[in-house]
């Protein structure tokens, strides 16, 4: 009896059996690796063509530009500031810095651009709030919630807003403004008109004339945080009875003189 040791040809010619067995699958496994560069070549050659021809062709171009969001500034200007124009490359606009010029300006609160398809630019701004009108003596102008002074004057119907007297560009109307963003609308819609009337020992004294007719006394440093309660006091009073409500100090109530009172004021003393 022959037996086959370990090592001998009987394993051997197994080996060679198994890798025989193997060699059509190996072949098939390089030809689907050739094939798959083959087209990954062919795909990368045909896509740098199509960008080619695109960049060539008018779709690269832009087209036309909407603006939208805004009010205070015309659209010629945005679009002035923006430094973007039709029949510009597309891509070789600076998107990003075209929307940091168009925030530097005072009126834009922030500028969004983006591309829509297929080559178009939308411009959408957000423009800074509308607080209230100044007051020159003979013409108003738009004060936005940051300070800027709008200096066109404004045209057509105004908007219920504040009108400020005595107020200059400058720290004291910046807080005017802030106080007046941090009041709820109700409140800020029923003020008539501010006067910025300081003194030596009071620099940011405030007085306000209200559309219900009464008279606020204020301080800046204060203003919205008192100012606040204004419907809770204001219906505590007799609306017949007008007068001046003092928040500079506390809060009190003082009535204006009656026409008696004048009329006792100025009456000659008897003899």
């Amino acid at each position: 009896m022959q037996t086959v040791e370990p090592g001998g040809k009987g394993m051997e010619r197994e080996n060679m059996v198994s890798i025989e067995d193997r060699i059509p699958k190996l072949k098939k496994l390089r030809k689907r690796k050739t094939n798959r560069r083959l087209i990954f070549i062919i795909s990368l050659f045909f896509l740098i063509i199509l960008v080619i021809i695109y960049f060539q062709s008018p779709l690269s171009k832009i087209h036309s530009i909407k603006v939208e969001g805004n009010e205070l500034i015309p659209t010629v200007e945005v679009l002035e500031k923006s430094g973007l124009k039709e029949n510009q490359g597309i891509w070789e606009s600076s998107l990003k810095q075209a929307e940091k010029k168009l925030e530097q300006d005072e009126r834009i609160q922030e500028a969004d651009i983006s591309i829509g398809f297929p080559n178009r630019l939308n411009i959408s701004v957000t423009e800074q709030r509308k607080m209230a009108y100044l007051s020159d003596g003979e013409t108003l102008y738009p004060v936005l919630n940051n300070g800027a002074i709008i200096k066109e004057a404004t045209g057509g119907p105004l908007e219920q807003l504040p009108i400020l007297h005595n107020f200059e560009a400058g720290k004291v109307l910046d807080r005017m403004m802030t106080s007046l963003e941090e009041l709820p609308p109700e409140v800020r819609n029923a003020i008539s008109e501010i006067y910025y009337v300081p003194k030596k020992n009071d620099n940011l004294r405030i007085q306000l004339f209200m559309n219900d007719g009464f008279e606020v006394s204020a301080n800046l440093k204060t203003f919205s945080e008192k100012m606040v309660y204004y419907p809770e006091i204001a219906s505590q009073l007799d609306p017949d009875v007008k007068g001046i409500i003092d928040l500079q100090v506390g809060s009190y109530f003082r009535a204006y003189p009656s026409e008696r009172d004048e009329m006792t004021e100025e009456a000659p003393p008897e003899h």
